[in-house]
């Protein structure tokens, strides 16, 4: 693979698996300084020593996207390592599905805090650097859940609908910083958060999605492709 990120710093959030991990491999592999972010710090260690071990650069950092301390933390850390940024994954979230009659005030609220109100902070935090370097991108890991409805999804879905809201309302408001934001939006993935009763083989896997974001990183500096849906091209049966 062309090394086209070489001297460029990305953070991944969720960065431990599925399709975070993904995400963090294809970037390292580009040539880019991955740094890594999640919750579960056994794991981002052993993922750092993996990219590190490929002859990669990566820096692993606990965080929880819900606490505001914690992301500046993070964004504080990178830019005493690196001292800069220039991609930052918003890719860090989970879903409780269930009818509304049936949800949990608990659940709406972690969604809120991660899908939303955390990628919303994430972004604002690393802004003050991409806007001084007049560079960066921004690429939100959405969902197919952030454009349609069905019978279970209306607290997951809303957190995503708002996100998608978020990324096209960011995207006007820093382009004139040379800044680009990319909402890529998926279907289901075979990850441990997907359907597994179906055929793993005909769906989205997690390198297609870290493919994805490689590609839209790879797009000359004049463009911006600013929504990507993923499908899989093959019905699931």
């Amino acid at each position: 693979m062309e090394k086209f990120l070489t001297g460029k710093v990305a953070i991944v959030t969720g960065a431990r698996k599925g399709i975070g991990r993904a995400i963090a491999l294809s970037l390292a592999e580009a040539g880019a300084n991955v740094v890594l972010a999640s919750r579960t710090e056994s794991e981002l260690n052993e993922l750092a020593k993996k990219i590190q071990e490929s002859g990669g650069s990566a820096l692993a950092i606990r965080t929880d996207i819900s606490r505001s301390a914690d992301i500046a933390h993070l964004v504080n850390s990178t830019l005493e390592q690196f001292h800069r940024i220039d991609i930052l994954i918003n890719n860090a979230g989970y879903g409780v599905f269930s009818k509304v009659v049936d949800a949990r005030e608990e659940d709406l609220d972690g969604m809120w805090n991660v899908n939303l109100r955390g990628a919303f902070l994430c972004s604002k935090a690393v802004l003050p650097a991409m806007m001084k370097q007049q560079s960066g991108e921004i690429i939100n890991i959405d969902s197919l859940a952030g454009k349609n409805t069905f019978v279970g999804g209306a607290g997951y879905g809303a957190t995503k609908w708002g996100l998608l809201a978020f990324s096209r309302t960011l995207m006007l408001e820093v382009r004139e910083y040379n800044i680009r934001v990319v909402t890529i939006c998926p279907g289901s993935v075979n990850t441990d958060f997907s359907d597994h009763s179906r055929n793993a083989m005909t769906i989205i896997q997690p390198d297609d999605v870290g493919d994805t974001v490689l590609f839209a990183l790879s797009m000359p500096a004049r463009s911006n492709v600013s929504e990507i849906d993923i499908r899989p091209t093959v019905k699931p049966k």
